[in-house]
This record gives structure tokens, sequence and C-alpha cells, in this order.
């Protein structure tokens, strides 16, 4: 049976409750780096995301579901992105939104839940995510759950005014 419940934590779709949790998320400079955001999002545009975030993986090639507790808090969100239906694998992205609820397992079974829905339910082959070289918790986040490193993408991303390196990750469901 294919559950996106965890011990702490459950992954569920997006509601249109979550408009302000996503416009804080998406607007907030300090994750545009690990998101590849150049521009603030308007509350119309997310309302409009919102609004489509029904449509199957199969045609928008994205899924995007909430980390939430049991007291039904949302705490950050976990994404797969550009699903290759035919290659049989998408990229992974999470992000956990406060400070004080990361470093204490919320990711990691957020992730753990996100693989095993990946790789039974949608019957992926492997998973992949992009991390940059400097982000030791992610880096640690994605190895622990089975993620190689397999390449570095030399001065990848422009940050600041300079260019930082970015790691690839995969893991392949064998």
């Amino acid at each position: 049976m294919i559950t996106l419940k965890g011990e702490h934590i459950y992954l569920r779709a997006l509601e249109p409750e979550d408009l302000e949790f996503i416009h804080t998320i998406e607007n907030d400079e300090i994750f545009w780096q690990v998101s590849n955001t150049q521009t603030p999002f308007s509350r119309y545009i997310l309302k409009q995301y919102l609004e489509n975030s029904h449509k199957d993986i199969f045609e928008v090639k994205q899924l995007r579901l909430v980390i939430s507790n049991y007291e039904n808090e949302a705490l950050g969100m976990i994404d797969l992105f550009d699903f290759d239906f035919k290659n049989s694998r998408a990229g992974v992205g999470i992000l956990v939104k406060q400070s004080s609820d990361r470093n204490k397992g919320v990711g990691k079974e957020a992730l753990k839940l996100l693989i095993t829905y990946s790789f039974q339910h949608l019957n992926l082959h492997q998973l992949y995510c992009n991390i940059a070289e400097d982000n030791k918790a992610s880096i640690s986040l994605f190895s622990n759950q089975g993620f190689e490193k397999i390449g570095l993408k030399k001065d990848w991303n422009a940050i600041n005014g300079s260019y930082q390196n970015e790691y690839l990750f995969q893991l392949i469901n064998h």
C-alpha cells in the first residue's frame, strides 16, 4: 500500500488555503538561491498556480506536495519536477520553511515518503537532485537516503556576483 503518511509528518496536495504559506516562501529571498528564483511572485499568479495544482503529473510534469505535521501545520514543500515519463525519472526539491523545524528529521521523513511514492506508485527508475556545493545540510540529507554524487557542474549558478559549483546527485531504483 502506498502512503504519504509518516510517523511525524505527512505529505499532502496543495490547497487554496496554502496561498499565504506559498506566497511567503516564494517571496523570501533567502530561498531564491535554492529555487533559482529571480523575481517575486504575486498572490494573483500563485492563486492561478494553486487553481491548476490538481492537474496530473503526467500533464504538467511536476508534483508539489506540502509537508505537514499532525497538527496540520505546513512545515515546507517537496517537489517532483521535470517529470520524464519516457525515461522514468524526475528531479526532487525540498524546502523546510522554518530553521527551527530543520535538523529534526522533517526533511528526512518527507524525502523517504517521496522516494517510496516515486518508485512504488509512479514506477520511476530514478530520481535526481541538484545541490549547491556549499549546502552541507542538503548533501547530507540526500546522501543519507542513498543518493549518489555523480557529478560537479562548475560555475553553474551565479550568486551575488560570483559563480558557484553545483553537485548532481542520483538515486536509481534497482
